[in-house]
């Protein structure tokens, strides 16, 4: 018994310290896209020659707002001779295929992929490799269906290409429907600490910004030469930033590049993006951290924020157990683990929040985007941070089933709302 409460005792004291790290993390992006200089990426390049680029849709059922993506794209400066926009129409039963033909009639650069054969795998990663074999572009930039660029987009995004080092680029999300509900004014307001603050802070100091898997583009070449997209992967994103930082490229954020994009407005709909996030991410975490840690290609401080990152789907599962083993101690009457660590204790516990950093990078983000009512929100997100617990948990488990069984994962399309409201700016 004595052994069991102490690795009950031990364990607790591991997760303080994790929670620890996290919040010291968060504190330091936020300090730093505060007062300090802030890299611009490449919007201070000039040139009149862009590569050719294809700009991939994944689709499925989105009659909704199909029209608003692709009439985005079509305002978008960039030459049409080196532009192709090839929706990936899978296994739809709406009007979606039909909706793309008749706009693949009217632009001989809207080229429509519809994969309808009933034995084909069906999935984003597995219908962007199709794509990509279709175009002979050197860049992929992809969106989700219910994204809207801005008119400059796809420009900023191919300027970083200009570069030979990078291997990805990434723009900010911004919620076009921020106002419809309490969520909703939530999902604001993390976007914007996640975009506005982590993802500049990390571009700022050299790590590892993350190629979100929509908003963003990438390197054609670097994908299919190791066979593209893993198809047991649901977060081909996370797994894309990875496998760029170990072949030695790097991936950029532009924070001017915005695109803006529908928020989930229930919460059940949220619950399930959540649980696939964390599904995904943490089968990549399984696949790449080893890979990552042992790279000769990556510092330390790259390998510090990439395994945090790697991580940070799965510090809600040790925080959910650690809940659960402090109640044990209590009630065993071994707390006076307490009695010499009450201040580093209480600071775990204070900063336990800090995984979603909602008082400090949120915070920031708000204050550097003006969302003044917002800020009033913020108290909402300790529920969200225990509603996005139990999700998380849920991927987890997903996705060490996943690795141990083998199977093939499945799209599990976000449900859509709108239909022609919030034209891109």
């Amino acid at each position: 018994m004595e052994l069991v409460i102490a690795i009950m005792k031990g364990y607790f004291v591991v997760t303080v310290i994790v929670m620890i790290c996290y919040a010291i993390r968060h504190y330091i992006f936020s300090y730093n896209r505060m007062f300090y200089k802030q890299k611009v990426s490449y919007r201070d390049i000039y040139d009149s020659e862009y590569p050719k680029i294809a700009v991939l849709i994944p689709m499925h059922n989105e009659e909704l707002v199909v029209e608003n993506v692709l009439e985005s794209l079509l305002k978008c400066d960039y030459d049409r001779d080196k532009m192709e926009i090839i929706p990936i129409n899978d296994h739809s039963d709406d009007k979606t295929g039909e909706i793309l033909d008749k706009y693949s009639e009217k632009y001989n650069f809207v080229k429509v992929l519809h994969r309808n054969e009933p034995d084909q795998l069906r999935g984003k990663p597995v219908g962007l490799n199709e794509a990509m074999e279709l175009t002979d572009a050197e860049i992929i930039i992809v969106f989700d269906a219910d994204y809207r660029p801005s008119v400059n987009m796809l420009k900023k995004l191919a300027t970083a290409f200009k570069d030979p080092q990078v291997g990805a680029v990434m723009g900010r999300v911004i919620p076009i429907n921020a106002n419809a509900n309490k969520l909703t004014t939530l999902l604001n307001l993390e976007r914007t600490g996640g975009y506005q603050v982590d993802q500049q802070a990390r571009y700022n100091l050299g790590l590892i910004p993350q190629y979100g898997g929509t908003v963003g583009g990438f390197r054609k070449e670097l994908l299919l030469e190791n066979g593209g997209f893993d198809t047991k992967i649901l977060a081909e994103d996370t797994e894309l930033t990875y496998r760029m930082y170990l072949k030695g490229y790097t991936v950029v954020y532009d924070n001017s590049a915005e695109c803006y994009e529908e928020a989930p407005e229930t919460w059940t709909v949220r619950g399930k993006q959540i649980r696939r996030w964390s599904r995904g991410h943490n089968e990549v975490m399984f696949k790449y951290f080893w890979k990552f840690l042992f790279c000769n290609n990556i510092s330390i401080l790259q390998k510090i924020d990439g395994i945090m990152l790697l991580f940070i789907y799965f510090v809600p599962v040790l925080l959910f157990i650690a809940l659960f083993d402090s109640v044990g101690l209590f009630f065993l009457g071994e707390m006076n683990i307490v009695g010499t660590w009450m201040a580093f204790i209480a600071l775990g516990f204070y900063n336990a929040w800090g995984n979603f950093a909602p008082f400090y990078e949120i915070s920031a983000g708000a204050i550097l985007d003006g969302l003044k009512k917002e800020v009033y929100a913020l108290p909402l997100l300790s529920f969200s941070f225990y509603f996005y617990m139990w999700y998380i948990m849920r991927g987890f488990f997903d996705a060490l089933i996943d690795v141990f069984t083998s199977r093939n994962v499945t799209w599990a399309k976000t449900k859509r709302f709108k239909n022609k409201e919030g034209e891109a700016k």
